[in-house]
């Protein structure tokens, strides 16, 4: 009796899957083969190249930190509020979605959305100044922290994954303080980042009492729509529809204003709200005793990733953080251990 497993599926996978994109996708897509990483590897027979970039990045000890991180609320009372993973989760469908539409690679796409967050700091953008502020005044102004440079260094150096350029291009360049990414997968996510975090901040505003239905810019919400469902669809179709014309990804003026409005006035209100400074003191706080105790005594955190300097070896150990574990450790640092007389 024969037991051999046939392997016609995946000795031919790659080639149709390139024959695929050749008939199915836009010229202006990504193509998945060949591989383009850091260290050569052969292929996997049974997935592209992006979807094995997918597929670590998911079983990645970066990503799973995720759940514990704060987008915009610290530490909020209720279950229903985002994460940075439901954030990146939201992210991921919605440039998905686009890409389909647009017949460009949704697996490149799929892969920068989930991991353009990996080296968020705890407490989300707080947090993110307060690190920053902590390098530049102790070790001078080259020593900067930007999220999005630290998530092309954990997918590297902290927790190589051996990700494709594309992937790495698109993480790096997902924040609007970065250059322009080079494909139009990593436009997509780049833009629907904005889409997503706005939308989604806006009800979790709304549930937290920091705002109102009344509160919110008239103008924007009359272009955009009334609830955050109905304002992603508009955004989204406006999207597909202009990029579709231009072979780039852009928006329509009329729509894009409207967010471009909607975005500042959430910073005005919420990111650098009243409620967001207050949160600002606690967190520069902790971040600021995490990070001196370990300048002060780097043998309390694990071994620095080769090359790493005493200032990368404490940014590498605070930016991966949780919330949680930062305010644990904060607190064995500041509170003091009950004892028996």
């Amino acid at each position: 009796m024969d037991t051999a497993v046939p392997r016609s599926v995946a000795s031919s996978f790659a080639d149709r899957r390139r024959a695929w994109e050749e008939s199915s996708l836009s010229p202006l897509a990504a193509r998945s083969y060949p591989a383009d990483r850091e260290h050569a590897e052969d292929d996997c027979s049974l997935r592209t190249p992006f979807q094995r970039d997918r597929d670590r990045i998911v079983h990645s000890k970066s990503f799973r930190r995720l759940k514990h991180k704060t987008q915009v609320f610290v530490a909020p009372e209720g279950d229903h509020f985002r994460t940075r993973l439901t954030h990146t989760l939201e992210v991921t469908q919605i440039s998905r979605t686009v890409a389909r539409a647009l017949d460009l690679n949704e697996d490149l796409a799929e892969a920068i959305g989930l991991g353009h967050d990996l080296g968020h700091p705890p407490f989300g953008h707080i947090g993110e100044a307060a690190l920053d502020a902590c390098l530049r005044q102790r070790f001078g102004e080259d020593k900067a922290f930007r999220h999005y440079e630290h998530s092309l260094r954990v997918v590297r150096i902290l927790e190589p994954l051996n990700l494709g350029a594309d992937v790495r291009d698109g993480i790096l360049c997902h924040s609007g303080r970065a250059p322009m990414p080079r494909t139009l997968e990593g436009r997509i996510v780049r833009l629907v980042d904005r889409v997503a975090y706005i939308n989604h901040d806006i009800d979790d505003a709304l549930r937290a009492g920091v705002l109102t239905e009344a509160d919110l810019p008239h103008d924007a919400i009359a272009e955009l729509g009334p609830d955050g469902s109905s304002r992603i669809d508009r955004l989204v179709h406006d999207l597909v529809e202009h990029s579709a014309v231009a072979g780039d990804v852009v928006q329509g003026e009329g729509i894009g204003g409207a967010m471009t409005e909607l975005r500042d006035f959430m910073f005005d209100r919420v990111y650098l709200g009243s409620a967001a400074r207050r949160q600002a003191t606690k967190v520069d706080r902790v971040i600021r005793a995490l990070f001196d105790e370990y300048v002060a005594h780097p043998d309390r955190m694990p071994p620095p990733a080769p090359g790493a300097d005493l200032a990368q070896h404490v940014t590498d150990h605070v930016a991966g953080m949780t919330d949680r574990y930062a305010t644990r450790v904060f607190s064995e640092l500041a509170v003091p251990e009950g004892f028996v007389v």
